[in-house]
């Protein structure tokens, strides 16, 4: 329960995914791996679908393709980071990198 005066923090952001074959599950596996590496709460939802991104099955249910607008919801300890990470990772394509 939140005390008066508290304030309850979080950033989030959308994301158009680049990658051709979007989030299948080499570059789900990727993703969830660079999440866990962070101690805060990481989302991702599109549409009314929200995903816990720290779970392979969750990002791979959420069935991301190519030009879907996803928002990164990042919450706790080192959110902001964690977003820059999360947002870097998704927009650079990194995902393609496995296809070469």
């Amino acid at each position: 329960m939140l005390s008066a005066g508290m304030e309850v923090e979080m950033i989030s952001g959308k994301v158009v995914i680049k990658s051709e074959t979007g989030l299948h599950l080499r570059p789900a596996g990727d993703l969830c791996k660079l999440a866990m590496k962070f101690p805060c709460k990481i989302e991702m939802k599109l549409g009314n679908r929200t995903v816990n991104a720290k779970s392979v099955l969750g990002v791979l249910s959420a069935c991301i393709k190519f030009g879907d607008e996803v928002e990164v919801i990042c919450d706790g300890e080192n959110e902001e980071e964690a977003f820059d990470k999360m947002v870097d990772a998704l927009e650079s394509k990194f995902v393609e990198y496995h296809e070469k």
